[in-house]
């Protein structure tokens, strides 16, 4: 089964030739005369972004040396043997080039991105395809066929049985600088929620976290997000790497309270200079949560909300929902009704917001009776309370209602469910193979 590329100007046509790295490697090279030179070794392509690999050049084994091969000195490259055009070879040890990528060293039998399904992969094997004059790496192929089965069919039916996907739907982890950069500012990975990044470095290599890092390190934003989610061990040994500088630079972006805890993993030592390196609205709301038991509704409290003056209306409030773009969703999802000195006097449900005339004042829709916590309430008791009053947030406030936080469901889920299953395999939905050809 061959590939058939999603739509595009640099898509392969259909029903061009096709050939399988595995079979293509180990072939012998032959001058235009016919003579053996020696085997194909290797073949190198050139990344381009969004269009598929080129193949620019090939490697050979000759005489116990690695010889490069430029594509335009080979005339047949679907033959066996692969024939030269050229008489002259030269006989140069062959050394890597910035940017190039081998796909037998670099690709084949290596683990890949899994973008589509949010996974890590290996390449069983890859799909070469002819387009015009040019050949191409458009499709991939994961399910590695057993060898005994290979022995049992004969070499004649091993291209039986491969099913190749698009090249697109992959990430390739080949760990070298030049290339990577040849990937452009939008590599597919940053497809993929944050969380799905974040299962990928808790099952990568030491190798493959630092790629992977490299993609999600270009959108500051992202980054911060995927060090929320993940597990605290790894998330603090992958700070712990970096400089201070670096560091304050990830968590100035995090949530206040996800970075209060990711600073008490640090080194003591190291705790101040990253403090003092914070913007200053950070380091306080960091500063204050970090005062706080992390196992109480005050180390679990958000300090992103929305609070309004009692007497302001129901369209500025709902102005301050659509001015908030950076709060977390499920902070956006109740707005507080608060006094002059910050005292806690309502909060109203954003549905009821919408429901609601413009015109009306924010506490006449609000519960002016709120459920609500202490900064030293039992985490427990706090889930108990959202569970039985079907709460998405519950405010904590102090000893005079002061408000001084907000916790979301996701935060208590957080805490609350058993570390093995933070990170358990999620049932796929059923329509999720609908329309799927493949």
């Amino acid at each position: 089964m061959t590939t058939t590329p999603a739509a595009g100007p640099s898509a392969p046509a259909d029903n061009k030739a096709t050939l399988r790295l595995s079979r293509l490697l180990k072939r012998q090279v032959t001058d235009r005369g016919g003579e053996s030179l020696g085997r194909l070794a290797d073949v190198i392509v050139r990344l381009r972004g969004s269009d598929y690999p080129l193949v620019t050049a090939l490697v050979a084994a000759v005489g116990g040396r690695q010889i490069f091969v430029p594509i335009d000195q080979v005339s047949s490259f679907d033959g066996d043997p692969v024939r030269l055009s050229s008489a002259r070879l030269s006989l140069r040890h062959f050394e890597r080039r910035e940017g190039e990528v081998l796909l037998r060293a670099d690709v084949l039998g290596h683990r890949l991105i899994d973008v589509e399904n949010a996974r890590l992969v290996r390449a069983a094997d890859l799909e070469l395809v002819k387009d015009g004059e040019e050949w191409v790496v458009a499709g991939v192929d994961t399910r590695r066929r057993p060898r005994r089965l290979f022995g049992l069919l004969g070499p004649e039916h091993a291209d039986e049985g491969g099913v190749f996907r698009d090249w697109h739907d992959f990430e390739s982890l080949i760990g070298h600088e030049g290339s990577a950069l040849l990937r452009g500012p939008f590599a597919r990975i940053r497809r993929l929620k944050p969380a799905q990044i974040a299962d990928l470095l808790e099952n990568a290599s030491k190798e493959e976290e630092t790629e992977i890092l490299g993609r999600v390190h270009a959108d500051p934003e992202l980054e911060a997000d995927v060090f929320e989610e993940l597990d605290e061990d790894l998330a603090t040994r992958l700070l712990g790497a970096r400089t201070d500088e670096e560091i304050a630079g990830v968590l100035a972006r995090m949530r206040a309270d996800d970075a209060a805890d990711a600073i008490a993993e640090l080194p003591q030592r190291r705790r101040q200079p990253v403090l003092d390196l914070l913007p200053p609205g950070q380091r306080t709301k960091v500063l204050t949560l970090m005062g706080f038991n992390s196992t109480s509704a005050g180390g679990l409290m958000g300090m992103d909300f929305i609070a309004l003056p009692s007497m302001a209306s129901v369209g500025d409030a709902l102005a301050r929902v659509r001015e908030s773009a950076l709060l977390q969703p499920e902070a956006l999802t109740s707005v507080h009704a608060v006094d002059d000195d910050g005292g806690l006097r309502g909060v109203a449900r954003l549905v009821t917001l919408v429901q609601s005339d413009p015109d009306a004042r924010v506490i006449d829709v609000s519960d002016t009776d709120p459920v609500r916590v202490g900064a030293d309430a039992d985490i427990t008791d706090v889930a108990v309370l959202m569970t039985d009053y079907n709460l998405i947030t519950i405010p904590v406030v102090d000893d005079e209602r002061r408000l001084l936080g907000v916790i979301t469901v996701d935060d208590v889920l957080e805490v609350t469910l058993p570390d093995d299953w933070r990170r358990r395999e999620a049932a796929e939905p059923p329509d999720i193979r609908h329309g799927d050809a493949r």
